[in-house]
């Protein structure tokens, strides 16, 4: 009787891990790829806001002069345009390093440089979002106070043209900050997995 209870046992403890490992496998599996899908949207929606930002242009005659306007006479355009740059490069760089992962494996080390990139470009694509939505909000409605004309009105294909480009710019950045939160679940659960690894191998 005894030695039946322990090859129940035994099967039994085989199973659990058996669908402990298949559970994990396909944890990472769906991880990995929704890690592969969110870069690429950043990185097409980043590609798309500076194709949008880069070709927008309009001149226009006012009093007698000749104006154009162009998102390189803007500092904070031209700060968005880098910056979209960047999270447009480092993003194909990170696809690299992902399926390095996903076929490698992953540990803490590499997680954690991972989440120190998804973090470091998460808060770079805010700080181009907000600079573009400030000069664009002047743009459009002008500040009374500090004596700043609205210009939105008489260059409006311009100004639609950077609205578009802003927003693929903040849909790039809401993919990052997800990113971002996936990458500091992967760190945390690595964490732990090698504290448990520790301690198992501390035990006698």
């Amino acid at each position: 009787m005894a030695p039946e209870v322990a090859r129940d046992n035994a099967s039994f403890m085989v199973q659990a891990k058996s669908l402990s490992l298949a559970v994990s496998l396909n944890t990472t599996t769906s991880l990995f790829m929704a890690q592969t899908v969110l870069r690429v949207f950043a990185s097409v929606f980043t590609l798309a806001a500076i194709c949008v930002m880069a070709t927008s242009s309009q001149t226009i005659v006012l009093f007698g002069f000749t104006i154009r306007a162009h998102y390189s006479y803007s500092s904070a355009m031209r700060f968005l345009f880098v910056t979209d740059a960047i999270v447009c490069a480092s993003s194909l760089l990170s696809l690299i390093f992902v399926y390095h992962l996903s076929r490698a494996g992953s540990n803490l080390k590499t997680c954690f440089y991972l989440f120190l990139h998804d973090m470091v470009i998460t808060v770079l694509a805010i700080s181009g979002c907000a600079a573009g939505t400030a000069v664009g909000y002047i743009s459009r409605y002008g500040e009374e106070k500090m004596g700043w004309m609205a210009i939105c009105n008489r260059v409006k294909s311009f100004c639609n043209h950077m609205t578009i480009s802003i927003v693929l710019s903040y849909v790039a950045f809401l993919s990052y900050m997800a990113l971002a939160v996936m990458s500091s679940n992967k760190v945390m659960y690595e964490a732990n997995g090698e504290y448990q690894s520790n301690e198992r191998q501390a035990c006698p």
